[in-house]
């Protein structure tokens, strides 16, 4: 009894510890280094995705050398798939800034509290997720077949056009809350006569954050195929998430261009969806799964270089004009 008290105990420090540095990390980040309001510039972006990618590998390594290299590669493969399924995210990003002229100089912070909230739905799917297979196995076998039918939609079939006011919550928050007609700086609530008003940023802050929770269902179950440890699910997942509002300034103007992503993530995702089908009659090793997943990743990237798309839209036209002159 004491052994289990003992274990149970070091797990909850685990998990109180390892939050407490992601508070700490993501204080240091909008308090200490993004305090003030400006236009994140791609060079900007690209040097704030090395420097997320290198904490990752960093967590990675004490990972390695904490549970051994099997866990390791477990770490890696979680974190290399929510790297690639977010891509999508980062379209999506795109377009709702564009749909509601959001200056560039506040994209960062909406993307700072999305990313936040993201983090504490998908900490609330991960427990849920595991308490489930903990309970009935069989759903692994529901999530495998998931995602095989995910991949075969995104390799099929033709990406439906985002339509942000349409969006369930937003009508549910307008009919209980008033918005002010224009932005009020970086605000997102605001307070008027005595009276609490929210502002359009926080209308933005809304769509970005339901959106990620339908991402949320694919990249959450994928995971589960590569481990079932929740504490290496879930912190994938975190260094993940850490790291893309900072590839959303490095890339987003740059998305078009790698057209054949599209159909990388269809294959990454019937892939770990396959693996987890079999994962009880043939095993494939983290190693074998890092490597595929990688493979396809790289390929995908070269392929567009190589071969582009000839509807490819020009990076210029990608960016939002209110963005540009805010530049």
């Amino acid at each position: 009894m004491a052994e289990i008290e003992t274990i149970l105990s070091y797990k909850v420090f685990l998990w109180i510890g390892f939050n407490i540095l992601i508070l700490i990390l993501l204080a240091l980040d909008l308090g200490v280094f993004h305090r003030k309001d400006h236009a994140i510039s791609v060079k900007e972006g690209f040097v704030w995705s090395i420097i997320w990618i290198a904490v990752a590998f960093a967590f990675n390594f004490v990972v390695y050398l904490w549970k051994g290299p099997e866990v390791g590669l477990q770490f890696m493969t979680g974190y290399l798939i929510e790297r690639a399924l977010s891509i999508d995210n980062i379209f999506v990003f795109l377009v709702v800034f564009t749909y509601f002229k959001v200056s560039t100089k506040y994209q960062y912070r909406v993307l700072f509290w999305g990313i936040l909230g993201a983090l504490i739905l998908r900490g609330i799917f991960i427990g849920v997720g595991t308490l489930l297979i903990a309970k009935f196995h069989w759903i692994l076998y529901v999530f495998g077949v998931f995602l095989i039918i995910t991949a075969i939609k995104l390799a099929i079939g033709k990406e439906k056009e985002i339509e942000p006011e349409k969006n369930p919550v937003l009508r549910i928050v307008r009919k209980f809350l008033p918005i002010t007609p224009r932005y009020e700086g970086h605000n997102f609530l605001v307070k008027r006569n005595g009276k609490i008003w929210g502002t359009p940023l926080l209308i933005v802050l809304i769509v970005v954050e339901t959106t990620d929770l339908v991402f949320a269902l694919d990249s959450i179950p994928a995971i589960f195929a590569i481990t079932l440890d929740p504490f290496i699910v879930y912190s994938s997942n975190v260094f993940a998430i850490l790291g893309l509002r900072a590839l959303y300034f490095a890339i987003a103007g740059l998305m078009e261009i790698f057209y054949y992503l599209k159909y990388a993530l269809s294959a990454i995702l019937g892939f770990v969806g396959l693996k987890m089908l079999v994962a009880d009659f043939f095993k494939i090793s983290s190693g074998a799964a890092l490597m595929v997943i990688g493979g396809i990743l790289v390929a995908a990237i070269l392929i567009s270089i190589i071969f582009p798309h000839h509807e490819a839209v020009k990076a210029d036209e990608s960016v939002p004009t209110e963005n540009k002159k805010s530049e």
